[in-house]
């Protein structure tokens, strides 16, 4: 016979789910009537409601969005990018199985979504480079970035619910890399089941896809009908343009050229590019970023004995990790207009200078300085990335219209690389020996990132998505109430019930299949933190190791290849790879069992023997 208290716990529970899959409220809103919910009804008292909120497994969740914003603020994400463009070369199979690498590696310290989000533009980098169809490419890396939640403790939240619950129970928990063995092996059946059959079953080889991208800096240049070039040009010793500042030499004025940025050797060996400003002195040794026609180039070369150096890739990209272009388009209510540049004295508002005006259709690039702005005007500017942001600001005067794709591969502190993974390594290495609790550890790390600058401080609280975190903070007391009334007794009962006589085998199999068809609907963490409490509990009553039993879970909550609703990693990539939800059924549906196999046999190697 139910209880009042039993009866009102599975209505909340019944309304949550309910919710969660029809998405008709926030996640958080979520949480919180769950909260509201438990307390009014008696069945939990307000601090037991409450207690979700200073769960270490809601600290270290809040604390490893701030570990992966480091690790794209810093640039390791991106050299891992990089890397793989550079030694994957034109071979498919090559370029696949470092995609997938890359992106469970990176995975194993950050959020899947993250990852995915990391990978999405680099791969469609790759598929574009060697016109292979992003068909082939995306849904793999996709399945990648899910597969990167079974390689540490850390890198998605059931893993941690999981471990939370076994701690709970008195159990021995799961250790760092206990996760490793399972993540690894299945990343190696997924990488050879989409080489041999998986990518065939998405788009045949040779297939074409028009690829869907962004704008350029040259494509706003050509856009623009800016018939110039961008030129490097490398200051020599004796030169005239030595200890002379930028804005004595009147560059635009006198040659018609276009001082964009400079590379300097700065107060030490490294060398320091910055957004060129009419107070900078210029020093030998120092590279030029211009922009002007071949005979303005030449001509100004000549004045100044200057050396033309190879503008290749990777130079560009350097100079264009601090500066870059933006179109912005004047407001009605600009004080701008009927102004002139000069007038407005642009170029030292707004630490931007306009390299074009677009004006019914067509742009001018000449003789800027004295040309009245009108209402409409798109400006073509170039600066500072963080200048150009802040133009956004003065909405007032006009509207920040198109930002390149090159702004996405900026990495703000590209210094702080070497620090950022030496105290990521500390971290794995205190939490792999058990000297720190996981939460301590974390929490160390954390601000060691923040206090060396290696996560942005002005825009902490920006980079954790607070959703999620009151979400499961209102979810885990649902857990509580379940325990407390007995409803989760009765469940795991039941299970046992049901399969009373079977083998562990057939018990683990349950296991990863029930939280594999709940994954169909709800997220990994909502699917962990109901399966996981009862599936521990199994483990105890029947003599089977708990250890496996939470594992099987975790693993299974991350195995969401079947469905595209299952995780929003097949969400970002279902529209830049042209995916319709039976490309998810057929390619997923062999994965999962290959991972729910393989989940078995490491389970049985590793807890059972």
């Amino acid at each position: 016979m139910l209880t009042f208290d039993m009866t009102a716990t599975l209505v909340i529970l019944t309304g949550a789910v309910i919710l969660l899959v029809t998405e008709v409220v926030r996640n958080d809103v979520i949480g919180i009537l769950i909260v509201l919910a438990l307390t009014f009804s008696g069945v939990l008292t307000v601090q037991e409601s409450l207690s979700g909120f200073s769960s270490p497994t809601v600290l270290i969740i809040s604390c490893m969005f701030i570990v992966g914003k480091a690790i794209l603020h810093t640039g390791v994400a991106q050299r891992v990018g990089d890397f793989i463009i550079r030694r994957g070369g034109r071979n498919e199979k090559r370029l696949l199985a470092m995609i997938m690498g890359a992106s469970a590696s990176v995975g194993a310290f950050m959020s899947s979504t993250a990852t995915a989000a990391i990978f999405i533009p680099i791969t469609l980098a790759v598929a574009e480079k060697t016109r292979i169809n992003p068909k082939r490419l995306l849904m793999p890396l996709a399945f990648a970035s899910l597969i990167s939640g079974m390689m540490t403790l850390v890198a998605t939240t059931p893993n941690i619910i999981v471990n939370g619950i076994l701690r709970e129970r008195g159990a021995e928990t799961l250790g760092f890399f206990s996760f490793t063995p399972f993540g690894i092996v299945i990343l190696a059946l997924t990488i050879g089941f989409m080489m041999l059959f998986g990518q065939n079953m998405l788009a045949p080889k040779g297939a074409s896809a028009e690829l869907k991208k962004g704008l350029s800096i040259d494509d706003l240049l050509r856009y623009h009908e800016i018939n110039k070039s961008l030129s490097l040009l490398l200051i020599p010793e004796g030169s005239g343009l030595v200890d002379r500042s930028v804005a004595r030499m009147q560059l635009s004025a006198r040659f018609g050229v276009t001082l964009l940025a400079v590379e300097s050797a700065g107060h030490g060996r490294k060398r320091i590019i910055a957004a060129a400003k009419p107070e900078m002195v210029l020093q030998a040794g120092d590279l030029l970023m211009l922009i002007g026609t071949d005979a303005q180039l030449q001509a100004f070369i000549e004045e100044f004995s200057l050396e033309r150096i190879s503008a290749s890739a990777s130079r560009r990209k350097s100079f264009f990790q601090v500066v870059g272009l933006a179109e912005v388009m004047l407001n009605p209510e600009s004080s701008l207009i009927g102004k002139s540049l000069k007038e407005t004295l642009f170029q030292t508002t707004f630490q931007s200078m306009v390299l074009g005006i677009r004006r019914k259709g067509k742009t001018q690039t000449e003789e800027l300085a004295d040309i009245p702005l009108k209402f409409g005007d798109v400006l073509l500017v170039c600066g500072a990335w963080a200048d150009i942001l802040h133009m956004e600001r003065n909405k007032s005067q006009y509207l920040l219209l198109t930002l390149p794709q090159d702004y996405k591969e900026v990495v703000p502190a590209p210094q702080k690389e070497k620090v950022t993974l030496a105290i990521l390594g500390v971290m794995v290495a205190v939490m792999a020996s058990g000297l720190l609790p996981p939460v301590t550890a974390i929490l160390a790390a954390t601000a060691a990132l923040v206090l060396a600058h290696c996560a942005p401080m002005n825009s902490i609280y920006e980079v954790v998505d607070w959703q999620t975190i009151v979400m499961l903070a209102g979810i885990l007391p649902l857990v509580l109430a379940l325990q407390k009334t007995g409803l989760l007794s009765l469940a795991s009962d039941g299970f046992i019930g049901i399969l009373s006589g079977s083998g562990p085998f057939i018990i683990l199999a349950s296991l990863f299949l029930i939280t594999a068809i709940l994954g169909f609907f709800l997220s990994g963490t909502a699917v962990a933190v109901l399966i996981a409490p009862m599936a521990v509990d199994i483990g105890l009553k029947l003599g089977i190791s708990p250890q496996a039993c939470a594992m099987t879970v975790a693993i299974a909550s991350s195995a969401v290849f079947v469905s595209p609703l299952g995780s929003a990693v097949h969400l970002l990539v279902r529209d830049p790879g042209g995916y319709v939800a039976k490309d998810y059924a057929k390619v997923g549906a062999p994965l999962l069992g290959l991972s729910l196999l393989a989940t078995l046999a490491l389970c049985w190697f590793i807890y059972l023997r």
